[in-house]
């Protein structure tokens, strides 16, 4: 029996934004009181409709506003840890047993992420991330501890990652440079979070892979964060899901940026870049150097992948040289084919971890450098660049 509702929802147009500051933006949209409830409850109908195989899990705890209020001591500014086109992150304090509100230094620690209540996309993604974080479960996925749906509040509970994001590791200035082996464990790791969910039964495209997006525990073990833009893959015998174009400028795959056509595949693409950050210190899009032939990092690095020599001069100069530049050469030729134009030809992500599982045990072993293959020589093909 089909849903209907009494007013009808605005159209949300797609939004990428380049901008390093706005990475975590979505699309906003205003509408007045009344139009807002309407669209938010026939929203609701329908989203859990579409999800009723994919059940909200009793495990997650359901808040109130108020319980929230206390934990981040009423959002009190000195708490914020996060902003973005969807509202603000808040650390906050629970009892680890009871969930209940606990003073700051006492119980655990957890994020609070608070939508603003003006934000009909943003309703969306909340709704999103309940009805998939409630349910799936995995080392590399964010825990999301519980919600609250409190009259037009719409907050989300995680477990806090100390290290926050991996955006602010490789481009905030004044930050101690993640070394190579580090580098190579956290590109495992993210690529052992998609390859758990294209491999679900009902599986799940992310969508919305970006440095700002991937988490790090105190370890500097990698979770991904945000499924508000997640959605369920093909099925059957469908190549692919159609749908709005949404995500983050130098992330999005060019054939569903074209398009609107979404497939596990478009995730290897973002995971590619991803790889590419890690490997040379840059922005997927650097408002910096706009105009340039280096403004889209995929666009600039694409001809030095491919020749095995001349990859070393992109690599982060924080590095130091201090990587193996066969395990550069072998990450750097796997970044090159999760990059490519074609989806088909792009490898699935199982065949992804399986390659950096082998770099990474590779990187595991003690190196006895050969003469002229030692750190100086390295350093000294990274600094030509």
């Amino acid at each position: 029996m089909g849903i209907s509702c009494v007013k009808p929802v605005a159209h949300v147009s797609s939004n990428f934004s380049g901008s390093s500051k706005s990475n975590s933006s979505k699309p906003n949209l205003n509408l007045n009181s009344a139009d807002r409830q309407t669209g938010i409850e026939c929203l609701d109908q329908s989203l859990k409709a579409s999800n009723a195989d994919r059940p909200i899990s009793s495990l997650l705890k359901s808040f109130s506003f108020g319980d929230l209020k206390d934990a981040t001591k009423n959002f009190r500014q000195e708490n914020l840890i996060g902003e973005g086109g969807f509202g603000r992150v808040y650390k906050g304090w629970i009892d680890e047993n009871t969930f209940a509100p606990t003073k700051p230094g006492s119980g655990i620690v957890v994020a609070v992420k608070k939508l603003k209540p003006e934000s009909f996309q943003g309703h969306k993604e909340w709704l999103a991330e309940v009805n998939y974080l409630g349910q799936l479960h995995h080392e590399n996925l964010v825990k999301l501890i519980g919600y609250c749906s409190d009259s037009t509040n719409r907050l989300l509970v995680y477990e806090f990652m100390q290290k926050g994001s991996l955006e602010n590791h490789l481009f905030r200035k004044g930050v101690q440079p993640i070394p190579w082996a580090t580098r190579i464990s956290i590109a495992t790791s993210v690529a052992r979070g998609l390859a758990f969910l294209h491999s679900l039964d009902k599986n799940v495209i992310y969508r919305d892979l970006k440095a700002s997006n991937v988490l790090l525990d105190s370890d500097f073990n990698a979770k991904l964060s945000d499924f508000g833009l997640a959605r369920d893959g093909p099925t059957g015998d469908k190549t692919h899901v159609s749908t709005r174009v949404l995500g983050t400028q130098g992330y999005a795959a060019p054939e569903y940026v074209a398009t609107g056509h979404l497939t596990p595949r478009s995730d290897v693409y973002s995971f590619g870049v991803v790889l590419l950050e890690l490997l040379t210190g840059r922005r997927a899009v650097d408002d910096e150097k706009a105009g340039s032939s280096e403004e889209t990092l995929v666009d600039w690095a694409k001809p030095f992948l491919s020749d095995s020599k001349r990859v070393l001069r992109i690599m982060d100069t924080r590095l130091g040289g201090q990587y193996p530049r066969r395990e550069a050469q072998a990450a750097a030729s796997l970044s090159l084919q999760c990059l490519d134009s074609d989806p088909k030809y792009r490898p699935p992500m199982k065949d992804v971890l399986a390659t950096l599982e082998g770099i990474r045990s590779s990187n595991s072993l003690p190196r006895t450098p050969k003469s002229g293959t030692g750190s100086h020589s390295q350093k000294m093909a990274v600094n030509t660049n």
